[in-house]
């Protein structure tokens, strides 16, 4: 938990506000206690710090006990308690704490973007509800203001990967459906219990674990049902799921919880004959038990397949985020992304000057260059730079295409704006956004948007407003 704790000018006092669950302390018992300390002298600075303390008595709380001795560096407790242990406070969100004169790059959301994605892929779907994976960050986007702003547009399921995501979720979310996708691990159960999430079933030792717990623990969702969970079929991935004869040997544990959904994972769209495959599979696996459960089957890609049904339920996640779902085709999902980052040093090569720390590129006349503030470390493909077996990707600068040359390093990458404008120290550069899809930027370093996607944001300032 974390408790704002401001310490006022001239003042040994520290008072913070502390909840009133704080307030009992059972005896005997561990407790972390986080503070946020503000001090205005000149060697310090703002510092998140994590106390373990042990309480011997009750009826007191420990934050409100801590002072600030007189050398400012020692915390002086009561008697009664005694410190387990320090620690430093969890990783500092630098993506939101960053200001854009810190930061090396600038990454823009349009959360309005994202939820025009989602209500335009509601109304391809039809009957079908349409969900979001929100897994990995929202794609890096930042999971708190995307699975906020389609919350309140109406969003009703959210799909993660980890436990951890799903509480985020629930936090901002507390009537939502919310299925984890990764399987459940070992003695994890009562986490799902707690929280309110359904965990997605992949295996025969998945299945007895929950019924397991459910039948031991008897615990109920809050109208008295039994627990929810769903069934993840392997259909020709060969990655997480239950083939046939782990459906059967699983099912005479389904009475124990309650079967809300039946799923499968695609490939990709460009594999149709897999898909096909797939399709027939997963649709035999379904109707010997579970035909009455509401399935789902359809990625972001699939919901565009003709041949592909939607069932009851769909979940996109790559076009939600601008990605484009029918590779060869327009895109008929809206751009949400724009990435900047900023010319630090503009410099002349004569001809036969290399650039990079591979010295993999030889100036073939007088050029230009510019070094800007973003490299691998702010999750720009080290592939970006042209090479004989790729075309390479470039900037806008002054409105001009600047391509990549030499290396792409840890923080910092080279392009030629001998074509462009004049291009000054200061002067930012566009990396992704309205003249470079999230789609091209990934094709030129031979990766997938998924993966550039989900690269971004790191260490950069991000800001929510429209492109």
């Amino acid at each position: 938990m974390s408790l704002a704790v401001k310490k006022r000018r001239n003042s040994r006092q520290v008072s913070p506000t502390v909840s009133e669950d704080l307030r009992q302390r059972p005896r005997d018992r561990v407790r972390h206690c986080r503070a946020r300390i503000d001090c205005d002298g000149p060697h310090c600075e703002n510092a998140d710090v994590s106390l373990v303390l042990r309480a011997e008595p009750r009826g007191f709380c420990p934050v409100q006990a801590l002072r600030r001795n007189k050398g400012g560096k020692v915390f002086a407790l009561p008697q009664s308690y005694r410190v387990e242990r320090f620690e430093a406070a969890d990783r500092m969100d630098v993506t939101t704490e960053i200001s854009p004169s810190e930061a090396g790059t600038i990454l823009t959301v349009d959360l309005e973007a994202i939820v025009a994605n989602w209500q335009t892929l509601q109304m391809v779907c039809g009957d079908a509800e349409c969900g979001a994976v929100v897994k990995a960050d929202a794609y890096g986007l930042g999971l708190n203001p995307v699975v906020k702003a389609l919350y309140e547009a109406g969003c009703k399921t959210f799909f993660v990967a980890h436990p951890f995501e799903g509480r985020a979720v629930r936090a901002i979310a507390p009537l939502a459906t919310i299925y984890v996708l990764n399987g459940m691990r070992p003695n994890t159960a009562p986490l799902y219990a707690d929280f309110n999430l359904i965990p997605v079933l992949c295996s025969v030792p998945e299945i007895e674990d929950f019924g397991q717990y459910c039948a031991v623990s008897k615990r109920r969702t809050r109208e008295g049902g039994l627990l929810p969970a769903a069934f993840r079929l392997e259909t020709g991935l060969n990655q997480l799921g239950l083939k046939p004869y782990d459906l059967e040997h699983g099912s005479h544990l389904s009475h124990l919880f309650d079967v809300r959904l039946i799923m499968t994972q695609l490939a990709r769209a460009k594999h149709a004959a897999v898909i096909t495959k797939q399709i027939e599979r997963f649709e035999t696996m379904r109707t010997i038990k579970y035909a009455h459960v509401p399935a789902s089957i359809a990625h972001s890609g699939g919901i565009f397949l003709e041949a592909n049904p939607l069932y009851d339920l769909v979940r996109p996640g790559y076009a939600l985020y601008g990605g484009n779902p029918v590779p060869g085709q327009p895109n008929p999902m809206k751009p949400v992304v724009r990435l900047e980052a900023q010319v630090i040093q503009v410099r002349i090569l004569e001809p036969g000057e290399r650039v990079g720390e591979d010295q993999s590129w030889v100036a073939r006349g007088p050029r230009r260059i510019c070094t800007i503030s973003a490299g691998f470390g702010d999750g720009i493909p080290r592939r970006l730079t042209k090479t004989k077996n790729g075309a390479g990707g470039f900037v806008i600068s002054q409105g001009k295409r600047c391509p990549f040359i030499g290396g792409v390093s840890m923080d910092l990458a080279a392009v030629d704006t001998s074509d462009s404008g004049y291009v000054e120290r200061g002067d930012i550069v566009e990396l992704i956004g309205p003249s470079i899809t999230i789609d091209y930027f990934a094709a030129a370093a031979g990766i997938s948007g998924y993966e550039a996607l989900t690269q971004l944001g790191q260490r950069c300032h991000r800001r929510y407003q429209k492109l």
